[in-house]
């Protein structure tokens, strides 16, 4: 006495999202009434069901069940072929336990998931950007990345080439777009470009390639606010040629016509010949008195230090200071300089360096005022100057507080573990004045 089983198909294929069915029939070979479970085992047991899950016969009869196959449309679904076995067990009997097979192919399928970022960069001359990619499909695939841009303005580099993805695993490659020339007056040109990103071996049927949307801002060496400052600085010098030339000579023109009369009008001195003439210096009716023919300076006319001899703010001596900052990745560090006791800082020049390119932010303050907020990756270098000065009291810092995005790559070509940062104050430093 036996219990059958056997499966209609002896290999069945079945593509991820998709249902495949077979039938099992299963006798009674027994001499009594006899109960069956059913029980799927192999690596295809986590998405096949039979339906019914139990039966009961009598003696010498058959009956057939369904067996359904819908694996999920996942990563975890490998592609290949995989062992199917159900067990047949008898309630009475378990003994007599039968267990059919048949072999299941499970078809491959590719959809890779990617992403650029930033999706717009800021540069002179180029931009760097991050393209990652996820393999969602159920085989591994080798994925390319194609950049391309609809006029010929941009030239690009990829690093590496492509990447070799197993299913469910990610990667990340370096996309730089950089122009043909520089722009060195005007406005910014804004330059889209698109990045296909595909499996390297296509398969019919299946659109498998995704393009990422992309641009990069081209800002000009000489911003447009310089070149009105170039005009109205040329306009100045012009009207100081035209007016302030011609009104200063012709005052020292007059001066000197003045001096001439007043020399003329003077009377000529008196020799001791002469009748009434002083002898040996002495004037008429009075003891002589000696005479130098230069003025006397009078009270006052020595320079001097102001009241109290403290030199008053913006009459120091020239000073200068570097604020070092270096950052971590993803964290913020702060750098400063403080003012000494019982002196003041005019602030004349500020400049900024960013000579690794790094990416984040910089808020620079002078004591409790903002003197700006800028993005690391829009410059290099980026100066300020004052014609009145920025006046920082005693006590009281200029900062540089830093948060650090991502590090750059400096001339060296390896790319820095740290954000680094350098700013740069120059101005006077001055007593303060008792009183003030």
């Amino acid at each position: 006495m036996t219990t059958s089983a056997e499966l209609a198909l002896p290999a069945l294929t079945v593509a991820p999202g998709g249902v495949a069915t077979t039938t099992l029939t299963v006798r009674n070979d027994l001499d009594i009434v006899e109960a069956y479970t059913f029980e799927v085992v192999g690596d295809c047991a986590g998405w096949t069901t039979v339906e019914p899950a139990r039966v009961s016969l009598y003696p010498g009869t058959s009956e057939t069940v369904t067996v359904r196959l819908a694996p999920p449309r996942s990563p975890d679904t490998r592609a290949g072929e995989f062992p199917l076995g159900i067990r047949v067990l008898p309630v009475e009997h378990p003994d007599l336990v039968a267990v059919p097979e048949t072999t299941v192919t499970v078809t491959p399928f590719a959809e890779l998931r990617a992403a650029l970022a930033p999706r717009r960069r800021r540069g002179w001359l180029r931009g760097r950007y991050r393209a990652s990619v996820r393999n969602l499909g159920n085989a591994p695939t080798g994925v390319t990345f194609t950049p391309g841009q609809a006029g010929e303005e941009l030239r690009f580099g990829v690093t590496p080439e492509k990447l070799r993805l197993e299913p469910g695993e990610s990667g990340e490659v370096r996309v730089q777009a950089r122009t043909r020339k520089l722009i060195w007056f005007g406005k910014p040109a804004n330059w889209p470009f698109e990045v296909a990103v595909g499996p390297e071996q296509r398969t019919e049927g299946e659109t498998q390639r995704t393009t990422l949307e992309g641009e990069f801002v081209q800002l000009p060496i000489f911003p447009r606010w310089l070149l009105a400052l170039l005009a109205l600085l040329i306009a100045l010098l012009l009207a100081w040629f035209a007016l302030v030339r011609p009104a200063v000579r012709s005052s020292a023109k007059q001066a000197a016509v003045q001096a001439v009369a007043r020399q003329s009008a003077t009377p000529s001195t008196p020799t001791g010949d002469s009748p009434g003439a002083p002898v040996n210096g002495s004037t008429p009716g009075g003891q002589g008195k000696p005479g130098s023919g230069k003025p006397t300076a009078g009270p006052g006319s020595q320079g001097g230090p102001g009241p109290g001899g403290l030199a008053a703010p913006g009459t120091g001596q020239q000073s200068s200071a570097t604020i070092d900052v270096q950052t971590a990745n993803a964290s913020a560090a702060t750098g400063s300089y403080q003012v000494p006791h019982g002196k003041v800082f005019d602030i004349t020049d500020l400049v900024v360096a960013n000579f690794q390119g790094d990416q984040g932010l910089v808020t620079i303050t002078a004591g409790n005022k903002t003197i700006t907020t800028i993005a690391l990756e829009t410059f290099r270098n980026q100066d300020y100057h004052w014609v009145t000065p920025l006046q920082v009291p005693e006590d009281q810092a200029v900062t540089a507080n830093v948060t650090c995005e991502a590090p750059g790559t400096p001339a060296s070509g390896k790319q820095a573990d740290t954000c680094h940062e350098l700013l740069n104050i120059s101005g006077t430093l001055s007593d303060i004045r008792p009183g003030n």
